[in-house]
């Protein structure tokens, strides 16, 4: 009877243990090729965000660098234009090329999304305009704008200087 008994305790071959033996193994290769491809993303996207701050400095510290560059050619032509010595014969053409001057860096402001913001006679804009005064006259509707010290500016759509105005209010 013992005989009997060790043969019913020992386990005999079965196909299925051979089965779930190899199923294990493959879902621990599985297992460890998901680990492997999480581990090498993970490493991937820290490496991106690693190189996105750098992108990111690198263009808040030399992003201006082609206004620059332009800026230094108007400053070129102001030095040159200073170094001329002025006389009563040579101020018209003197005077002609620092109106060609100032026109260049006018240019180059606009090539750059930075514009002129009309405020002679435009109605008064808190957010585009900064009262200095007001002025009785009859010669601008009360709320325009009769004078301008400061030009207004905007970078795109945003203003990055607001104009200096006198406010014309209806005499008394």
């Amino acid at each position: 009877m013992s005989e009997e008994n060790n043969s019913q305790n020992s386990n005999p071959p079965n196909p299925e243990n051979g089965e779930i033996a190899s199923e294990i193994q493959k879902l621990q290769e599985q297992a460890e090729k998901f680990k492997n491809d999480y581990l090498y993303l993970r490493a991937e996207f820290e490496n991106y965000k690693r190189n996105a701050i750098k992108e990111r400095s690198e263009l808040t510290k030399y992003g201006g660098e082609r206004l620059v560059r332009d800026l230094l050619e108007v400053v070129d032509n102001f030095d040159r234009a200073l170094s001329v010595n002025v006389s009563a014969e040579n101020f018209n053409t003197f005077k002609q090329g620092v109106d060609m001057t100032a026109q260049e860096l006018k240019s180059l402001l606009q090539r750059h999304n930075v514009t002129e913001i009309p405020a002679q006679g435009a109605p008064f804009d808190p957010n585009v305009h900064e009262a200095l005064s007001s002025e009785a006259t009859d010669q601008m509707a009360p709320g325009h704008v009769v004078r301008v010290f400061k030009k207004p500016y905007k970078l795109h759509d945003k203003v990055i200087r607001p104009g200096q105005v006198v406010v014309a209010k209806k005499p008394e």
